[in-house]
This record gives C-alpha cells, sequence and structure tokens, in this order.
C-alpha cells in the first residue's frame, strides 16, 4: 500500500497564527493586533486600485519592471536588483528554497519572526535560534553560532515583535564576521517608520553577502494586498527569480502599491503619527507600571510581571473590544505586543490597562 508522507522537516512547522481579529459578542471590536496602518493607504492608491478593477482580465507584468523601477527612483536603488514578491514572506521563502536544504543551518533570533524557521524548515534546512540580549539582536551570539553549515542569517532590523534594532557599524561587523557562503538577510519590514534609516540598502550595495527585504504591508496600509519586495547582489536576484512564479503578483497590486510608494507626503504623515501615538502610549502606560523598550517600529512590546498578569490583562483587553497580540510563541509570555493605532485607540488601550492594574490592587 503507497504512503504518501511530507519532505522531512515540514511536520516540525507549527501552523502560523496570525493576529486575532475578531472578539466573540464584540461587534465594534479596535484590532491592535497584527501592525496594520491605522490610517489605511493613501487616496492615491485607492484610486489606482479601483482603476485595476478594468483590467482584471488580463495577465499582470511578470517583470513588476514598473513597480521595480519607481521603488529604484524614490528610494535611489538599482531596479536590476530588485525582485518583488506577495509579501515579504514570498522572498523570505525565495531566499530559503534558493540557498538552503538538507544539512544546511538558517540562524534567527529568539524573538523574531516566526517565518524564518517556518521556511527554513520547508525548504529541508536546520532553523537555529540564538539568545538575543534583553531583547536586542547580539551580534557576538549569532557569530559564535555560524559553523561551515550556516547558509543564512535572517535579523529583523526593527524586530518583530520588541521593536528594538541595532546600529550600522553592528550591520557591518556582522556581514564581516559571516562565513564567506552565508548570507545576512535584513527584514526590513518597519524599516520605514525609522527616520533616516534605509533599511541597510547602503550596506546591500556595498557587499555580496548582505540582502535586504521590504513590504508593502505596514506603513503603506496594503497588508491585504500582499506586496513585498527584496534588495540585493544581481546573481543572488537571478536565482531567486528562477523559482519565482511568473505572475506572483496581481496587477492591481503592482499599480496599488505603485501609488503608495509615490505618494511621499501621505506616507511622511502616517510617519509622523505613528511616532506622536507611539511615545504617547508608551510614555503613558510606563506611568501605571508597564514597561516598554523603545520602539522602532509601529507597536510597543508592553511587559507585565508575569505571564499570568499578561494573559488576565489580554483578556481584560478583550472583554473590552480591545485586540493586542499574545508573544508567547516568540519566547515573550510576560509581554503583549499593542499596534500603535489611532489616538482614539491608542487612549483606550492606556485607559483600559489602568484599569486593568487598578483592578489588580484592589
Amino acid at each position: 500500500m503507497t504512503r504518501i508522507t511530507p519532505q522531512p522537516g515540514i511536520m516540525d512547522i507549527s501552523l502560523y497564527q496570525s493576529g486575532a481579529a475578531h472578539v466573540a459578542g464584540i461587534s465594534n471590536s479596535i484590532k491592535l493586533s497584527s501592525n496594520e496602518n491605522p490610517l489605511g493607504p493613501s487616496d492615491l492608491a485607492i484610486e489606482a486600485y479601483k482603476r485595476a478593477a478594468f483590467d482584471l482580465h488580463r495577465y499582470p507584468s511578470s517583470d513588476h519592471s514598473s513597480l521595480r523601477a519607481a521603488i529604484a527612483e524614490v528610494l535611489d536603488l538599482d531596479a536590476e536588483r530588485i525582485i518583488c514578491g506577495a509579501g515579504s514572506d514570498e522572498i523570505i521563502a525565495f531566499l530559503c528554497n534558493a540557498f538552503a536544504g538538507p544539512g544546511d543551518e538558517v540562524i534567527h533570533t529568539e524573538h523574531g519572526f516566526a517565518m524564518y524557521r517556518i521556511s527554513a524548515l520547508a525548504a529541508g534546512a536546520t532553523p537555529v535560534e540564538v539568545p538575543e540580549k534583553e531583547r536586542i539582536t547580539d551580534v557576538d551570539a549569532i557569530l559564535a553560532a555560524c559553523t561551515d553549515k550556516t547558509k543564512l542569517v535572517f535579523i529583523a532590523n526593527p524586530n518583530n515583535p520588541t521593536g528594538t534594532m541595532i546600529g550600522l557599524a553592528e550591520m557591518e561587523r556582522l556581514a564581516s564576521g559571516l562565513p564567506t557562503q552565508a548570507m545576512l538577510v535584513l527584514d526590513g519590514a518597519y524599516a520605514e517608520f525609522v527616520d533616516g534609516y534605509d533599511g541597510g540598502a547602503a550596506l546591500v550595495s556595498a557587499r555580496d553577502n548582505v540582502f535586504m527585504t521590504r513590504t508593502f504591508s505596514k506603513l503603506y496600509g496594503l497588508g491585504s494586498l500582499r506586496i513585498g519586495w527584496g534588495y540585493g547582489p544581481a546573481e543572488i536576484i537571478d536565482v531567486m527569480n528562477r523559482i519565482r512564479g511568473p505572475f506572483n503578483l496581481s496587477q492591481s497590486g503592482l499599480d496599488t502599491a505603485e501609488a503608495a510608494l509615490r505618494d511621499v507626503a501621505y506616507a511622511e504623515h502616517c510617519r509622523a503619527e505613528n511616532a506622536k501615538w507611539r511615545t504617547w502610549m508608551a510614555n503613558a502606560l510606563a506611568e501605571i507600571g508597564v514597561q516598554s523598550d523603545v520602539s522602532h517600529a509601529n507597536f510597543i512590546l508592553a511587559r507585565f510581571g508575569s505571564s499570568q498578569e499578561a494573559d488576565a490583562c489580554d483578556e481584560y483587553l478583550k472583554a473590552t473590544g480591545l485586540i493586542v497580540r499574545k508573544v508567547a510563541g516568540y519566547n515573550l509570555p510576560k509581554a503583549l505586543r499593542i499596534t500603535v493605532g489611532d489616538e482614539s485607540a491608542c487612549r483606550r488601550v492606556v485607559h483600559a490597562v489602568r484599569n486593568f492594574k487598578a483592578g489588580e490592587d484592589t
């Protein structure tokens, strides 16, 4: 009798758990669990999406040339070194499928994005988890973990779910210290929220062992369209394009992403609003005893005294219609990740946590 079995490593993958979107019995809940832009996409992006409806019968561009050219123009990059994918998740999968396999190792940090481990296992490679130092990427620990089997090193900078990041000097030290067969992948999903930060693009341009991923899901508010991209050495891009499906992105997504990227004024507005309310919420929570590291993203990691307290606060918030993200699966059982919403949402969160803490004391 034939027995159909999956490839080794597949059954070691735990199903990815996305942020909850609804609370049973509550119709007006506020979702702060997936780091979405509370202001939504720009008007120009919405208009581009509407126009694309007239061409739904046409196949999309297979080379994404218009979007790649726009990215290159706006960010001063080389279009030939850009690849587009269905969110940065697909770019991560391309990297693992193309450059790691059985017998190879893929390094990620202990609080790093779950897709690094998932994509490594899916490719048959071995994920290697490295400790962070007080929720910050530890370059020395990563370098110590490298072996002759290391093929990829993933770090998110800023990191999700901690919101912390390392500077250019540390990124350069990490890239310089890797084994010759290994590539550093800088996940820049939240890079746009950091003023003056290029996500590591200059480092990619200067070296042959660094790759950068980016997304339109966060600052640009296009999470539902799944548009991501990567920037790397030309020979790396060539390899990845050989396994990329020819029509992996819809034309509506491509057109909308380009319009969003070119609406620089709106992006600046979203960045400023996020910074304003991120600081306000972090300070307000700190005043009531809920600490967080300085966040460089569009969320804060609120830390509690115990996992029991974090779980109880999560239940209390849900009962008031506020949905945040538990991050025990990221080795942070005493914390909750809270997306920076608009002013009303941020004030509601602080008010609810204040009431929760007051209830603990009675």
